[in-house]
């Protein structure tokens, strides 16, 4: 039994009680600081180590041995009184091992005063809880058909087998958010946080003591005793970094001396405090020629962009475009309770729209038309107003003129004619027998499609 949570291990580095913990057969795995400084034991000369060995007279083995508690037993450690409780470590009922609490008993009021430091800090992670998430999505909730979409999910696959940084650009709307999740949950880091942040949602200051976190008295209106930030809570795993092109200069440097030298520094603080964290950042803007304006850095950029991915527009990958909406038709089936089809001169409409609002809009255009019909059956008439209207647009564009067709088709045989007999005088002469007109025809023809 090893720790092995990141989180849980800052948590455990942090608190003022000593903390010893040992597995089921008394082998010691794991102190904090606090223990070697109280009891004065160095953590090298005693994990890995049977704890009778180390620590003879040591009540911990029994604990495990029985599973019975033992709380507030007095100890004495050079001189130093302290306090010991020691409880047996359960997983599905069976004793893994046990831990023992050591607090300090220089007095009453100094065990308060520690107390509450302990507590002050399990709140403060308590409150960000809410913005740790695990990865909730997985590479076979993304919906590729279309050959294009096909190699962008195999890219990103080979992503998550790596642990380098990755830049995934695109459009709004085409799933950026999709693939970082997916990375993620496929990558070593799963079993860590995934902490997701929108650079567009906070301005400069509030963005990085967001990122960063501040102690205690940092600035007017800080939350007493400080604040962990997001690097720190995605310590060992994945800081997603969306619309990453909204970032401020002056944070962007931030960033880039974090992913330099591994360490951040909370507002206010002095204290340099390593953080182990994948970085996945994604945009919609071009940061190659924000780079040549010098609205971002290219240092930055390069640091980022270890492992780019481009998700495709959907009108790049209209292939892709039937299975999305057969995946929303049934998710909003479960939703009104009611079966729900597409008729062919609607999904027409919807395949060769443009979609200039990607997956997002393709999605809202499925649950208005779901809402729109009476009988069950997506028609036409059902779908969005300015998707109908685009869509016959559109379809006139498609639908060329005869004699365009015509003239191209004619260059095109010239062309073959050419390639075949040689543009020479006499090549030409036997182009021309073959295309079964003159040769004056064939010299008029090449100055009307303005052959070189």
């Amino acid at each position: 039994m090893i720790i092995k949570n990141d989180l849980l291990d800052i948590l455990l580095g942090s608190i003022f009680e000593g903390v010893l913990i040992a597995d089921s057969e008394h082998i010691v795995r794991y102190v904090n600081p606090s223990y070697e400084r109280i009891t004065g034991i160095k953590s090298e000369s005693i994990i890995g180590e049977h704890l009778e060995d180390i620590r003879p007279g040591a009540r911990l083995p029994s604990v495990i041995d029985n599973g019975e508690e033992l709380l507030n037993i007095p100890r004495v450690e050079n001189g130093l009184e302290y306090m010991v409780n020691m409880v047996p470590i359960k997983q599905d009922g069976k004793i893994i091992g046990g831990i023992s609490i050591v607090n300090e008993m220089d007095n009453l009021y100094d065990l308060f005063e520690k107390l509450k430091k302990s507590e002050s800090i399990i709140k403060k992670l308590e409150d960000h809880m809410d913005n740790i998430n695990k990865s909730r999505y997985d590479f076979g909730d993304i919906i590729s058909f279309d050959k294009n979409s096909i190699k962008t999910k195999e890219l990103a696959k080979r992503a998550a087998l790596s642990d380098s940084n990755v830049l995934i650009t695109g459009e709004t709307g085409t799933g950026k958010e999709l693939y970082a999740h997916s990375i993620h949950n496929n990558s070593e880091r799963s079993h860590s946080s995934f902490v997701p942040v929108n650079s567009a949602s906070f301005d400069k200051n509030l963005l990085e003591s967001e990122l960063f976190g501040y102690e205690d008295g940092a600035f007017t209106g800080a939350k007493k005793n400080g604040k962990f930030g997001l690097f720190e809570i995605a310590h060992g795993g994945t800081l997603f970094l969306d619309e990453i092109g909204e970032m401020d200069l002056d944070l962007q440097s931030r960033l880039l001396r974090v992913l330099q030298e591994g360490r951040i520094r909370r507002i206010g603080g002095l204290e340099e405090i390593p953080v182990n964290v994948r970085i996945i950042a994604a945009t919609n803007k071009n940061l190659l020629q924000m780079c040549e304006k010098g609205e971002f850095r290219e240092d930055l950029y390069y640091r980022l962009s270890v492992f780019p991915i481009n998700v495709l527009p959907l009108r790049e990958r209209k292939d892709d475009i039937e299975g999305l909406i057969n995946v929303f038709l049934k998710e909003f089936e479960d939703k009104f309770k009611r079966s729900m089809k597409i008729d062919n001169t609607a999904m027409n409409i919807l395949v060769n729209y443009q979609w200039p609002g990607n997956v997002r809009e393709l999605k809202n255009a499925i649950e208005f038309s779901a809402n729109m019909t009476d009988d069950y059956l997506i028609k036409e008439n059902n779908l969005p107003q300015i998707i109908r209207i685009k869509g016959i647009e559109d379809n006139l564009i498609k639908i060329q003129s005869l004699s365009h067709i015509v003239l191209k088709a004619e260059r095109e045989a010239i062309e073959n004619a050419l390639l075949i007999y040689g543009s020479s005088v006499e090549g030409k002469k036997l182009a021309a027998k073959a295309l079964n007109i003159s040769l004056s025809t064939l010299y008029n023809k090449l100055k009307e499609h303005d052959f070189q």
